[in-house]
């Protein structure tokens, strides 16, 4: 029987753990905390940051291992999932772009400059998401769900997100054709629909070199858990995770005004710390306009990105209670921690020169219609494709299918 046509049944759930109680306390304490501070609209912003914490992590919804296993292995139902999610997205995203508003309120998508910035950016954030073992995203929901080893990526991506927005200026300086809305150059309608038959072009290829490679597509694993048990500990099906991904995403647009982004708030979080070591970071060209400055000033709690980044990670560790799988590995061999580190640098600083990450740049550019997402897409997966190679150096895995295996 079919997991459509299965009845939900009552959930057969272990006694709760205290981490579960922990992270219902962190998700109400962030909540009451950000309203304090910054007003009703934040706090439900940081609550879409837990959903999609808890989507991310029940879905296991990544960008790395899916581009990795595609590229060693030519497995590509990650990459198409992928593609329903950005279609999804489009379908919702496009029309309220074209309008400029969303039930009356002005909404703006990622459009970005498309320069040489994008493609140096996107191929350093590609191959340092291999060695880091976790996008954006991924870095997060990691985090949440109680990887130690992901603690440190993301502390070097902070680092490597400052050094970015540093040297952003020199980047943009160089060739650079200026942002580029699809919509706006060849209208909705072939927008849309031109943007739909990419996503299926690129489906349809994947299915084609796997089933070249082993013969037929690899069958999804018999989940462990059915009806209400797997709703609320998971796992769920990739689809679930695409269609998760791209309604909160829309959802971010409706109240934020702007889609979803992440790494924006790295390069804040680092600059207070640098600034308040003494660095003289205000006076950089990044903090120059009065929006930034003001972000520069006031509390983290006060920033969308950055409500919605912490948001990721309660949702994340409260997804990995309900599994009971916060497990945590305090040991992390030399090699990958090296890996860690050199992953979670390039991740930053890739990041700030392509204008965002797997998210930003890639799943919220192509739904902004932004060029420069097409542009930074091929340039990340071939980042992805020297990192996936250099994993063994590092002692870190490379999946593949065994000969036979479907």
């Amino acid at each position: 029987m079919s997991d459509i046509a299965a009845p939900l049944q009552a959930p057969r759930l272990a006694a709760p753990s205290p981490t579960l109680a922990v992270a219902l306390a962190l998700l109400l304490a962030g909540t009451f905390a950000v309203q304090q501070a910054a007003g009703g609209r934040l706090a439900v912003l940081f609550l879409l940051g837990a959903a999609l914490g808890l989507v991310l992590y029940h879905a296991s919804f990544g960008f790395t291992a899916a581009w990795r296993v595609f590229a060693a292995d030519r497995r590509g139902a990650g990459l198409r999932a992928q593609m329903a999610m950005l279609a999804f997205a489009v379908v919702l995203f496009f029309p309220a772009l074209a309008a400029g508003s969303l039930f009356g309120q002005p909404v703006a998508g990622f459009v970005s400059p498309v320069g040489l910035h994008i493609v140096v950016g996107a191929f350093l954030f590609g191959l340092g998401m291999q060695l880091g073992g976790g996008c954006a995203s991924g870095t997060l929901f990691a985090l949440g769900g109680g990887s130690v080893r992901m603690a440190v990526v993301l502390a070097f991506f902070i680092v490597g997100s400052v050094a970015g927005a540093a040297h952003l200026p020199f980047w943009v300086s160089l060739a650079n054709a200026g942002p580029v809305s699809l919509i706006a150059t060849f209208g909705l309608w072939p927008a849309l629909t031109g943007h739909l038959a990419v996503f299926a072009a690129i489906a349809g290829l994947t299915v084609v070199l796997e089933r070249r490679r082993h013969g037929a597509l690899e069958r999804a694993a018999e989940p462990p858990r059915r009806g209400w048990a797997r709703l609320l500990r998971g796992p769920w099906p990739l689809m679930a995770g695409a269609l998760g991904l791209a309604v909160l995403n829309f959802a971010t647009l409706a109240i934020a005004g702007r889609p979803w982004g992440i790494t924006s708030a790295f390069a804040l979080w680092g600059s207070k710390v640098a600034d308040a070591a003494g660095m003289d970071v205000a006076f950089w060209s990044y903090w120059s306009s009065p929006a930034q400055q003001a972000a520069l000033e006031g509390s983290v709690l006060a920033d969308i990105t950055s409500v919605m980044d912490i948001g990721i990670v309660v949702g994340a560790f409260l997804a990995a209670s309900l599994a009971g799988k916060i497990r945590p590995e305090w040991r992390i061999p030399a090699r990958s921690l090296a890996a860690a580190v050199i992953g979670g640098l390039l991740m930053g600083y890739g990041a700030r020169l392509a204008f965002g990450c797997n998210i930003g740049a890639y799943f919220s550019g192509i739904a902004s219609a932004s060029l420069h997402a097409w542009v930074w897409l091929p340039a990340a997966f071939l980042g992805s494709a020297a990192g996936t190679r250099l994993r063994p150096r590092f002692g870190l895995a490379v999946e593949r299918t065994p000969r036979g295996a479907c």
